[in-house]
C-alpha cells in the first residue's frame, strides 16, 4: 500500500470561519500526537470562499482506522463539527508521485 492521507473538505457556518479554524486546531493539536500521525494541514480555497481543506499523512490505514475508532477522537470531532454546515471526510492512498520533472513512484 502506498502512502496513506486523511482529507476533509469543509465549510463552516457564516460568520464561524474563525471558531472553525480555532476548534480545527485544538483537534489537529491532539490528532498529531497519535500514534502513526505526520503533519496535519488546513488550507483555505482561494477559489471557493468559505471552503477549506485539511490533510494529513498516516503511517499505516491501521492507524487511521485506529484513531478514528476512539470515543476521543468523536468527542474532539463533535467540537469542530459544531462550527460547519458542511463536511466530507476521506481516507486516500497514494498511487503515483511526481516531482523534479519526473514520475519518481508509481504504486497501483
Amino acid at each position: 500500500m502506498g502512502a496513506v492521507y486523511t482529507t476533509g473538505s469543509w465549510k463552516p457556518s457564516p460568520g464561524r470561519a474563525d471558531e472553525f479554524v480555532a476548534a480545527w486546531e485544538e483537534f489537529a493539536a491532539w490528532a498529531s500526537g497519535r500514534l502513526g500521525a505526520g503533519q496535519l494541514h488546513l488550507t483555505r480555497d482561494l477559489f471557493e470562499d468559505g471552503r477549506y481543506v485539511s490533510f494529513g499523512g498516516w503511517a499505516s490505514l491501521d492507524e487511521v482506522h485506529a484513531w478514528k475508532s476512539t470515543p476521543e477522537f468523536r468527542e474532539r470531532m463533535a467540537q469542530v463539527l459544531q462550527h460547519v454546515d458542511e463536511f466530507k471526510p476521506a481516507e486516500l492512498e497514494e498511487v503515483s508521485l511526481a516531482e523534479k520533472g519526473a514520475v519518481t513512484g508509481l504504486r497501483v
